[in-house]
């Protein structure tokens, strides 16, 4: 039984009319005028630990505080399910007290109180210890049978029995010196915030009130000009506030949902149209499509002319529109996205040709060191002599593909420098150290982002100030997005699809494996044997790369992609107060290594290993021997998961895959069955067989699952990247969106849901389209500017404002 000692008493409290008792080191607040959002909550709160509690949640002034919201809110009569709790979640429940009784503990001294809540059919234990009986008569007066309350606490199990101990509680609607009074208060909702150890849900709304009381509407600027929420039907700030933290009922709380809902989506939709506005005075070079006439060499046409395969409907649609857009004086901002496999880099190929026939350069920009290496390979193999430009055996009208990464030796670094600098290399593919003072370029034209989420503003800008004017920019990325999600991230950008995967690719085929049954991984592996001995090759990829690495690899980007609760609701759930539980250890490379090489069932197999860490020669090797069919089994982190084109490779197997997020699942998925054999994926999960959603799961019972299950079975489900992108997003909270796919920072979105809310979008950018178009720098409206500045500030205000 843990907790068997005595530890702090906790703070009991009754909320009567929303305002804590007399003795709880809360004194009204006093503040004046518009700073009042800026003050500080360490010096309006004055109480240490209340400080502290908000510190460690991220919280800094009296405008974050009204901005963290109720994560749900309980609903007068209905309980909690007690049955729903998790052991080792932090949670807050909604109960009715039972009975509470004192004993002696005789064998090791001391005194326990132990009192037992109900949500109506299921029980709770709550234990409390101390020095003696009378120690605990304080709790005993106050856990009277009948009580209904809010408790929280760590969930712990003793004896098969799921108990909190020393809960923090407080009493709905007590008041004992008016009846009628409690009675209407105890029939208000309760908003129920997302909490820690440090600060319980009931202390955070007590502070809510203290700040919220005193202000008025003018003590709120609002961001949304008037006459938008006219147009919308939309409350103003202060009471949204209200509503969303004072709620006599559901519909207010609705409303306030709706206004602040809103207000996300507006500010950023005007923040994307002031770029939109900006990009649209800036010149470029016009790099028009060179037809080749006899007297006109084109590289874009020999290349069409020796393609193996024949374009895509898609592949062709995307060139034209790309096309259209080079050979205009204003610079292009294209994202090109598209299914796994659905070529890409050739749309990408056809664009950089063109701009080298028409007189520039173009640059692409790829965020490893492997893909970077990759992407030259692949240009120069699908270039072919037209890629040896001024060399022996080279076309004569050729060009070359120039590659500059951080740890190439001086010779092969020199000759790269030189070629970008001089011209004679049209096309130069590099990691960050294309952005160094000592690159320079004779004309670069168009800018290709590989991957563009994982680069910083000040890299994006560093490698287009090389420009002598804005050069042209195309932006790929491997994930799928969804419509209303590149209009909210992306909202500056045109954009491209492909869908259509080329012929000849016979696709894959997804399967869970538990791993706590043996038949089913020695199955796995016999799987993987069979594809080496058919003359193919596999990946097995890992989470981290030694056993004694304290977290993930440093090659994963989203290792959790857990969903937390990112709806707002009434319910009466027991919710996690944001306390993670303890990991199992994740699968390390170089271990597993070594156990496959013990495995009679691949015996004699040749096993590799790549990862990040690996000296960039090293990594450069083992890529190149896999590719040549020298490795028969790659045993890697992600770092093989975008770009990486290996058609031998049939297999993968990922161990851990419940705890890697659901579009890098996918991305991982890729890079088999990529040639004309079936691919084959094994998603290797530590959750129980009996937990594991089949791909006919109901959806109840999907409801029902954890995350992971619901990862796991959507990936096996289908193929389809724009639906799985969809669930992705569903599935994780959807603030982050904004953060992960603009700068890597924490997002300003908490209410908006990009999936789902696409009239809410569509609607905020036409209002701020109407506003710009008027007035382009926000001059007539102070407070939304100053709503940008502090909502999109650093790398992701730079991000939307740079062009």
């Amino acid at each position: 039984m843990t907790g068997h000692q005595e530890t702090h008493r906790p703070e009991v409290i009754v909320i009567t009319d929303g305002h804590p008792e007399a003795g709880t080191g809360v004194e009204p607040w006093r503040g004046t005028g518009v700073a009042r959002l800026q003050e500080p909550l360490a010096k309006v709160l004055g109480e240490s630990k209340k400080k502290a509690g908000f510190a460690k949640l991220g919280l800094g002034t009296v405008g974050d505080l009204l901005r963290y919201y109720p994560r749900r809110y309980g609903e007068p009569g209905t309980m909690t399910d007690l049955s729903s709790l998790v052991v080792g979640e932090h949670v807050t429940v909604m109960a009715r007290v039972v009975s509470a009784t004192v004993r002696t503990m005789a064998s090791r001294g001391g005194a326990m109180l132990q009192a037992v809540v109900t949500d109506g059919e299921h029980k709770l234990s709550l234990t409390f210890f101390g020095k003696s009986k009378g120690a605990l008569h304080g709790h005993e007066f106050k856990l009277r049978p009948g009580l209904t309350g809010l408790f929280t606490g760590i969930v712990s199990e003793y004896r098969e029995v799921r108990q909190l101990t020393h809960p923090d509680y407080f009493f709905v609607g007590v008041d004992t010196e008016n009846e009628e009074t409690a009675r209407a208060k105890a029939s208000r909702i309760i908003p129920i915030y997302p909490a820690n150890a440090s600060i319980a849900s009931w202390k955070i709304a007590q502070c809510v009130s203290v700040v919220l009381d005193p202000l008025t509407a003018q003590d709120v600027p609002d961001p949304i000009p008037e006459e938008v929420r006219r147009r919308r039907h939309l409350v103003d700030l202060h009471q949204a506030f209200l509503d969303i933290h004072q709620p006599q009922d559901k519909e207010q709380v609705a409303r306030g949902t709706k206004r602040l809902r809103y207000e996300e989506a507006f500010v950023l939709q005007v923040a994307l149209a002031q770029r939109r506005s900006r990009a649209a005075q800036l010149e470029a070079v016009s790099r028009p499509l060179l037809l080749a006439d006899g007297d006109l060499p084109s590289l874009l046409h020999d290349f069409d002319a020796s393609l193996p395969f024949t374009l895509t409907a898609g592949q062709r649609a995307v060139g034209q529109e790309i096309a259209g857009d080079l050979a205009t004086t204003r610079p292009m901002q294209r994202l090109l996205q598209g299914e796994v496999g659905s070529g890409k880099t050739v749309v990408a190929l056809r664009a950089m040709l063109q701009v080298v026939d028409a007189g520039g350069q173009a640059a692409l920009l790829a965020p490893t060191e492997v893909l970077a290496a990759q992407h030259a390979r692949t240009l120069t193999a699908l270039l072919g002599d037209l890629a040896a430009g001024g060399l022996l055996g080279g076309s004569s009208h050729g060009t070359r593909v120039a590659l500059l990464t951080g740890s190439q030796n001086a010779k092969a670094k020199k000759q790269n420098l030189l070629d970008a600098a001089s011209g004679a290399a049209g096309i130069v593919v590099g990691t960050h150290a294309l952005l160094s003072a000592g690159v320079q370029f004779a004309e670069l034209g168009l800018v290709v982002v590989d991957e563009q989420h994982r680069f910083g503003v000040e890299q994006r800008d560093a490698l287009r100030a090389k420009a002598t004017k804005v050069p042209h920019m195309l932006v790929m990325t491997a994930t799928p997005i969804p419509r209303t999600v590149a209009m909210t991230v992306f909202g500056d950008l045109e954009t491209s699809i492909l869908r259509e995967i080329p012929a000849g690719r016979a696709g894959v085929v997804t399967h869970v494996v538990p791993a706590e049954k043996p038949a089913w991984m020695a199955r796995t592996w016999s799987r993987v044997r069979d594809e080496i001995a058919s003359g193919r090759q596999a990946y097995v990829v890992c989470a981290r790369i030694t056993a004694d690495e304290p977290g993930a690899g440093p090659d994963d980007d989203d290792l959790d992609g857990s969903a937390l609760e990112g709806e707002d609701g009434i319910d009466g759930g027991a919710g996690s107060d944001a306390q993670e539980r303890p990991r199992r250890p994740l699968r390390a490379v170089y271990g597993v290594a070594d156990e496959l090489r013990g495995l009679p069932a691949l015996a004699g197999v040749r096993i590799g290993v790549l990862h990040g860490q690996l000296p960039p020669a090293e990594k450069e090797a083992t890529m190149a021997a896999f590719t040549a069919g020298e490795i028969d089994l790659l045993v890697s982190t992600t770092v093989i998961e975008v770009g990486v084109d290996v058609p031998r490779a049939t297999a993968m197997v990922v161990l851990d895959a419940d705890r890697f997020g659901l579009s890098q699942l996918h991305q991982l998925r890729g890079r088999v069955g990529r040639g004309a054999h079936a691919g084959i994926c094994l998603l290797v999960s530590a959750i129980a067989a009996e937990e594991l959603l089949p791909v006919s799961a109901t959806k109840e019972e999907f409801a029902r699952a954890s995350p992971a299950s619901q990862r796991l079975a959507t990936l096996a489900g289908t193929s389809d990247g724009f639906e799985l992108a969809a669930a992705d997003i569903s599935l994780r909270r959807e603030g982050d969106v904004l953060g992960v796919a603009q700068s890597g920072t924490a997002s300003s979105l908490r209410l908006l849901r990009v999936v789902h809310d696409a009239k809410v979008i569509g609607e905020a950018r036409e209002d701020a389209a109407e506003i710009v178009s008027v007035d382009p720098e926000l001059t007539g409206y102070p407070v939304l500017r100053e709503a940008i500045a502090e909502r999109l500030p650093g790398e992701r205000a730079d991000f939307l404002e740079r062009t």
